[in-house]
């Protein structure tokens, strides 16, 4: 059994693009190439401005709960900075003043100056390390809450947001993307705080030191400018597109091995290694690009400094050998000009990772800002107790994508009755099915649940009153009992046992070897199609709904399996509301009513003897099945 809001996303699939053998076509390589989202590989100023808008926000909503920390970790890079800068500063102070006194044995000055170097030193090296402590602990706990926001967010979205956004997509948001920011937060705040207060204190500091050389310093300002407005146009756009061919991958992997089976049957492994070599070719060309950009940007930076340094060096000589300037000033005008170029490299390398960041950053707050179709009501309003299970459609009109499945719907489901949904593929018993379980709210009208309408209902309420089981049987890893536990978490073990038994699964599950307790493995692929069903029926009895929707949950059934069912259900669902789909009419036969449905209409209603006795679409229905038996 799958509870409403996990096994039903499973059930529709990934909604990846694919042909019947479960891979994609040929002619659907664009298709995956466009899977992350937002994939466009140029954006216009407004889209690109609200993405980053959006980030921003997330981030933000990230960082607040960590002010306090992140102010005292400004005032420690801030202080530690101060430190690191004292250096060059104090070389240049040994060489003009600590350096002459000794010549006229006056060690003190240069005693003094050692001293204050390796303090400035020591507290460079204390500091640093507490900045890195703890800024690590808080990129940590923000990657924490990222991953539990996206994970929760996600589970709570309704049906129609699985159907059209792949589960490879979801691995993608939570892997390659928080990996992303998490690059960002482990290896790039350092190196850009520290880069930010060099450029910033040093450029004040050049020209207080010395002017002339100071003005020489800043002619190479303009240029460093447009080659950073260049690189980050550029880079923007590189890295939204690494982001997308790493998603687009990590869906076509994803994709491939959920359904190994059918890839190694229908022997499609040539051609998903075609696809995933061009996917690969277009990381390849994306991470390229995205290289590139670093490998002229930074030596041309290496470059500018140079030729700045090269000035310095030869005006300041100039001035030394007039008598202008001391060389000590010089010296310390040099390697302060040293360590003003070197950080801008690192801020093109936080850069790298920044726009990485960015761009995983805008799918993450897409994913994030999702708003469910099925809201939880502000003010809900509680069910009866005890919930009876009477289900009324009215004036239900739905439809899928603009195409309307059901045009208009009345249907009144008595507490306690056992309803059979019959028809062709397509004629809307299973759309009919999820709006009973609210995965969906139709366009028009409402359904109610003894009086209430769903969408008044408090989640919780109306997941412990409807259940569905669907054909896929889907059981988690993990042992029989929990599988069975996944309907009632604080059921007994006695009382997953007596809902087994129930059910006639008790005696296959203890002749298991490890009984209740026997692991299960992936998708419950330790046991047989039909022994998952039983499991998933169990857990569903488990659960005691009021209303249990059964959505070709007996196809995967053998012959004796099936009838061993039957003969739980005729039992268990007595006095509980029930909606069984199937195309096997074995399974309907005992059934209070039979709908027949047709182009969204039901248009045949009455008890199964009634309707095979008569002459209309269910008694042809039951003749050829009848006929097929024999």
């Amino acid at each position: 059994m799958t509870t409403p809001g996990t096994g039903a996303a499973a059930a529709t699939g990934s909604g990846a693009p694919a042909d019947a053998h479960g891979t994609t076509t040929p002619d659907q390589h664009a298709d995956w190439r466009g899977v992350a989202g937002e994939d466009t590989d140029e954006l216009t100023a407004s889209a690109s401005s609200f993405l980053r808008g959006r980030s921003r926000r997330l981030l933000g909503q990230l960082l607040r709960p960590h002010r306090r920390a992140l102010w005292l970790l400004l005032g420690t890079i801030t202080v530690q900075n101060l430190a690191w800068l004292a250096g060059p500063f104090l070389v240049g102070v040994g060489i003009d003043h600590a350096v002459p006194a000794l010549l006229e044995d006056d060690p003190w000055p240069l005693v003094w100056t050692t001293l204050a170097m390796v303090t400035a030193a020591a507290v460079d090296t204390v500091l640093r390390y507490r900045f890195l402590i703890g800024s690590g602990r808080v990129g940590q706990a923000v990657l924490l809450t990222l991953r539990r926001r996206v994970l929760g967010h996600v589970q709570q979205l309704p049906l129609a947001f699985h159907e059209r956004y792949t589960s490879g997509k979801t691995i993608s948001r939570l892997t390659s993307d928080v990996e992303a920011l998490a690059d960002l937060f482990d290896e790039g705040l350092d190196g850009l705080l520290t880069a930010l207060f060099s450029v910033l204190t040093i450029g004040v500091v050049l020209v207080v030191l010395d002017w002339p050389l100071g003005l020489i310093a800043l002619l190479g300002f303009p240029l460093l400018y447009l080659l950073a407005r260049w690189f980050q146009r550029n880079s923007t756009i590189a890295y939204r597109r690494t982001r997308q061919t790493i998603a687009a991958l990590i869906v076509q992997f994803t994709e491939t091995f959920g359904g190994i089976r059918a890839v190694q049957a229908f022997r499609r492994e040539g051609r998903n290694d075609e696809l995933h070599a061009q996917l690969n070719e277009d990381n390849r060309q994306a991470q390229h690009r995205a290289f590139w950009l670093i490998a002229v940007f930074i030596p041309a930076v290496t470059m500018i400094g140079n030729l700045i340094t090269v000035a310095v060096l030869g005006y300041g000589a100039l001035r030394v050998m007039d008598g202008d300037l001391a060389v000590g000033v010089l010296v310390s005008f040099l390697l302060y000009l040293r360590r003003f170029f070197d950080p801008l490299q690192d801020i093109a390398m936080f850069y790298n990772s920044y726009q990485s960041a960015s761009a995983a950053l805008e799918k993450l707050s897409g994913v994030l800002e999702e708003r469910s179709g099925v809201p939880e009501p502000a003010d809900p309003h509680p069910l009866p107790h005890p919930t009876a299970g009477e289900v009324v459609f009215d004036g239900v009109r739905f439809g899928y994508g603009g195409a309307t499945v059901l045009p208009h719907l009345d249907l009144v489901i008595p507490a306690g009755q056992t309803v059979a949904l019959v028809g062709a593929t397509g004629a809307g018993k299973s759309t009919l099915a999820r709006l009973a379980a609210r995965f969906y709210d139709p366009v028009e009208g409402e359904v109610r649940l003894d009086g209430v309408p769903l969408a008044r209902l408090a989640d919780a309420d109306l997941r412990r009153a409807v259940v569905m089981v669907t054909q896929e049987s889907f059981l988690f890893s993990g042992s029989i009992a929990d599988n069975i536990l996944f309907g009632k978490p604080e059921a007994t073990r006695a009382e997953v046992e007596e809902a087994a038994r129930a059910i006639g699964a008790d005696t296959f599950i203890r002749a298991l070897p490890e009984g209740y307790d026997t692991d299960v493995r992936k998708r419950g692929g330790r046991l047989s199609a039909g022994q998952r069903q039983l499991v998933s029926f169990a857990r569903a009895f488990l659960a005691d709904p009021a209303v249990l929707v059964l959505d070709e949950a007996t196809s995967s059934l053998d012959v004796p399996s099936e009838r061993l069912v039957q003969r739980a259900l005729q039992t268990l669902l007595a006095d509980r509301t029930a909606l069984i789909i199937a195309h096997r009419l074995s399974t309907v036969e005992f059934a209070d009513r039979v709908l027949v449905m047709e182009a969204g209409e039901v248009v045949e209603d009455g008890s199964p003897a009634d309707l095979v006795a008569g002459t209309g679409r269910f008694a042809d229905l039951h003749r050829a099945w009848a006929d097929s038996l024999v």
